[in-house]
């Protein structure tokens, strides 16, 4: 009991909680599925299989033309690897909270509000499992490739924009999973409007910006921030002009984005618990 007290004192002290619940659910569940060593491993490698197919469905585009909106191949890799990557990372830590409507239905919501555990930490840790970091490695070596191809001029800012987009991009589609998650609150089933902002804004997010519409792009800078997730960093990192020709600050606002969407994804939380009645069971 002093320990939650301490833990009460501060934001810091709460986000401290918070990652340490998600760590040790997520580690029981490892430990269940690793009873089961040779499945475990055949998923990973599956995994890795499976996704790395989204790729070759672009390199075979390539082989009946050089360029997709002005940008080659190696570009568009750039775009898969970095909104791949950033999605396979937030799904792997967060993914879990698209199952909030049935412990809704079911009732079993009430016992992790009941638990000396953030609720929230234990939904996004719920069925842990290392089989999703397939796309995550899949999405690293397509960058990997892209990053030794490219002939860019590296600069300071420029080095510092890569790790920069990748950790933001996380959050960003992490805010989103669990934003979408919290709409379950009034609306069970709005699972598949989560997966076409995140599943479905990775897929737009592989190709340029340069083969849509600018009021989709405007929708995906102004609306939902998906563009910061890689295409306006992407621009100053390739050195490619804007198409909606935004100030150059957008090219590196992706921690802006990133935290406004954390927090919107926070309130709107705190807003679903408070709301929530029970299962009336």
């Amino acid at each position: 009991m002093a320990e939650q007290l301490t833990l009460r004192e501060g934001l810091p002290a709460r986000t401290a909680w918070a990652v340490r619940s998600w760590w040790l659910c997520a580690r029981m569940w490892m430990r269940s599925m690793a009873a089961y060593r040779a499945s475990y491993v055949l998923g990973v490698v599956s995994g890795i299989a499976v996704h790395a197919l989204d790729f070759v469905v672009v390199v075979i585009m390539f082989q009946h033309t050089r360029q997709l909106g002005g940008w080659t191949l190696p570009e568009i890799a750039f775009l898969y690897g970095t909104a791949t990557f950033s999605l396979g990372v937030a799904n792997l830590l967060v993914g879990s909270s698209d199952g909030l409507s049935q412990r809704i239905v079911n009732g079993t919501l009430d016992s992790m509000l009941v638990r000396p555990a953030p609720a929230l930490s234990q939904l996004c840790a719920e069925r842990f499992s290392l089989r999703r970091l397939g796309r995550p490695f899949q999405a690293a070596a397509v960058l990997a490739w892209s990053l030794a191809t490219l002939d860019v001029h590296w600069t300071w800012d420029r080095v510092l924009l890569v790790p920069v987009l990748l950790v933001c991009g996380t959050a960003i589609f992490g805010a989103i999973f669990i934003g979408g998650a919290t709409v379950q609150f009034w609306w069970g089933e709005s699972k598949e409007i989560q997966n076409s902002f995140t599943y479905g804004g990775a897929t737009l997010l592989h190709y340029p910006p340069t083969i849509f519409a600018k009021e989709l792009v405007a929708g995906v800078v102004f609306g939902v921030p998906l563009a910061f997730v890689n295409w306006l960093p992407s621009l100053r990192i390739l050195d490619r002009p804007d198409p909606l020709g935004l100030p150059a600050a957008f090219q590196y606002a992706s921690p802006v984005a990133a935290a406004l969407c954390v927090t919107a994804a926070g309130l709107a939380w705190r807003a679903g618990l408070r709301a929530y009645r029970g299962a009336g069971s």
